[in-house]
């Protein structure tokens, strides 16, 4: 599992029509091959910056699959005009401890 974390840097007081808009891309990203959920975070100390969460099957899932689909530019064009900067992405996979505490 391939674990998606795009920062997202919000236009002051375009808050509410990101999150609108990530509400309506929601159904995009979970019909998209290889994807296993998204979630949307918002920072409490700097309110205009957001962490979207996708859990990917695979990495090409994230990066060919679904950057070269049509509906990856249509939540482009749903959140694109409300961001600040350009989103900051990494990928990441859980590592494995053992029991946890």
């Amino acid at each position: 599992m391939i674990i998606e974390i795009a920062e997202l840097r919000i236009k002051p007081g375009e808050e509410a029509a990101f999150e609108a808009g990530v509400t309506k891309a929601v159904p995009l990203f979970l019909r998209a091959k290889g994807c296993h959920g998204v979630a949307l975070h918002q920072v409490i100390e700097t309110p205009n910056v957001y962490r979207l969460v996708v859990r990917w099957e695979t990495l090409d899932n994230h990066m060919v699959d679904f950057r070269n689909s049509e509906d990856f530019q249509s939540w482009r064009g749903l959140v694109g005009p409300t961001f600040e900067a350009p989103p900051v992405v990494t990928h990441e996979r859980i590592v494995d401890l053992g029991p946890a505490i």
